[in-house]
């Protein structure tokens, strides 16, 4: 792992989790199995979501990208996990929205294999919450983005829905 001194990692295996520090994608997968395994009758849905953040350093245009992964146990809380990369490059905005959206299918796409070893697929439904809404910018790129999703297999979710990457990836942006 390269990480950076103010914590972003360059690597996209690396997780972290608020109350078990850095995992990999593997033992995220142990902690979602546990997690559903202590109320099996309980109804779950993960998430997986990725929010970006621009800027300027020295000059430099950067962005920052954060993909969470979330086991919502519904109407009881839940855990969630996070990966942050840095890349130094300027995105305008259609850019930055459809680099968020494959983001979240490729992990969606690590994820789920390994998730459906470990825990039967009905035990939960699974949700890729992209970074857009009809109020704003981003109202014009929602058939997009949401056809790329759904095209891809998966329920996509848009704001205000959409906390998994509006709020929780958000949060570590």
């Amino acid at each position: 792992m390269i990480e950076t001194s103010d914590g972003v990692s360059n690597s996209k295996e690396v997780f972290w989790s608020p109350t078990k520090g850095e995992l990999t994608l593997a033992l995220v997968i142990t902690e979602i199995s546990s997690f559903i395994n202590e109320h099996k009758h309980a109804s779950y849905r993960v998430v997986v979501g990725t929010d970006s953040q621009a800027k300027r350093i020295n000059g430099d245009a950067e962005i920052d990208f954060v993909s969470a992964i979330v086991i919502h146990r519904i109407g009881r809380g839940g855990r969630y996990f996070y990966n942050k990369h840095r890349e130094h490059k300027k995105y305008v905005l259609r850019d930055k929205i459809y680099t968020e959206t494959l983001l979240s299918l490729q992990l969606a796409e690590r994820l789920v294999p390994e998730l459906r070893r470990a825990i039967p697929a009905s035990s939960y439904d699974l949700e890729i919450h992209i970074d857009v809404g009809p109020i704003g910018p981003t109202r014009d790129m929602i058939k997009e983005v949401v056809g790329m999703v759904t095209g891809s297999g998966y329920v996509a979710k848009t704001k205000p829905e959409s906390y998994g990457a509006s709020s929780i990836a958000d949060k570590h942006t």
